[in-house]
């Protein structure tokens, strides 16, 4: 399996291994290893989120993200529940309001037990909270890791100030920046901090709610590559490093969005992407980003 640490020092599959359609890790500062390739489930729930979640494992995902705002652990949980639970990757989040210290910790054990799992693999703060300091929060996050709850924590929605605090503030290795990124929106001074700083930016909306596909670039350069606007958005994520969640219910966009690991873009097709002028955040952003 592929162990990337950024662009630079991303090691691809070889064709013979990718046609087994595993998906490649990235090596966490914590030591454990997170799947590129994950499902998103917001907005799923119900019996669909099971479903989707039960599919996607059974497909040969390993990485699956929800979050507390969700209100799906339950059925998250129920879709995890067959399979070993050694070979998952769960993500969750808990939101800005919860960040106090005994918050944080009820949440994060309610969360477990709607999910039914002993721990988490990655904990992720999913908007920051200027009214909570920061040193409470993170010392939650390391008394649940300590207690075996946590294997790893990262934070979401961090622009570069605030996740320098958090480098700094936290004893934990700071494992991802979950933030909106995709073609639409190329957040490259955001990208290179990370990079800079050993945290993985993790891609929510990497098709940009399906907006990105419609663009006339990605249209093109998938025409010329015979593979979806989606699989060229993914693609171009993956050459830069970044770990991807895409939302699906649909079993065929699974094994579409898996399909990216055999192939490369071009640098000539990678610098059209990253030069598309139109700039078009999908995620209305909280105040408390700033």
């Amino acid at each position: 399996m592929l162990s990337a640490t950024g662009r630079d020092q991303a090691i691809w599959l070889t064709p013979i291994e990718v046609t087994t359609l595993h998906i490649p890790t990235y090596k966490l500062k914590s030591g454990y290893d997170m799947p590129i390739l994950g499902l998103g489930t917001w907005p799923l729930n119900g019996e669909e989120c099971t479903l989707a979640v039960s599919k996607a494992l059974e497909m040969g995902y390993s990485h699956i993200d929800t979050a507390d705002v969700y209100g799906n652990h339950i059925e998250v949980g129920k879709g995890l529940a067959n399979f070993d639970r050694a070979g998952l990757f769960v993500t969750s989040k808990v939101g800005p309001e919860k960040l106090g210290h005994d918050a944080l910790i009820a949440t994060c054990e309610r969360s477990l037990d709607e999910l039914d799992l002993d721990y988490l693999d990655m904990y992720l703060l999913h908007w920051p909270n200027p009214d909570i300091p920061m040193e409470e929060t993170f010392g939650a996050l390391k008394q649940l890791h300590d207690g075996g709850k946590l294997r790893s924590i990262g934070v979401s929605n961090f622009i570069i100030e605030r996740l320098a605090q958090a480098i700094e503030i936290s004893e934990l290795p700071i494992c991802t920046n979950q933030v909106e990124f995709h073609p639409l929106l190329y957040q490259e001074e955001l990208l290179q901090f990370c990079k800079e700083k050993g945290v993985p930016v993790t891609a929510y909306c990497p098709l940009g709610r399906t907006e990105a596909l419609h663009n006339e670039v990605i249209g093109s350069i998938a025409e010329q590559y015979e593979k979806t606007p989606a699989q060229v958005c993914l693609r171009w994520l993956v050459q830069k490093g970044i770990i991807v969640i895409p939302k699906t219910r649909s079993e065929e966009r699974m094994k579409q969005n898996m399909e990216i690991f055999d192939w490369e873009l071009s640098a000539e097709a990678e610098q059209c992407i990253d030069n598309i002028p139109e700039e078009k955040r999908v995620v209305r952003l909280s105040i408390a980003e700033f």
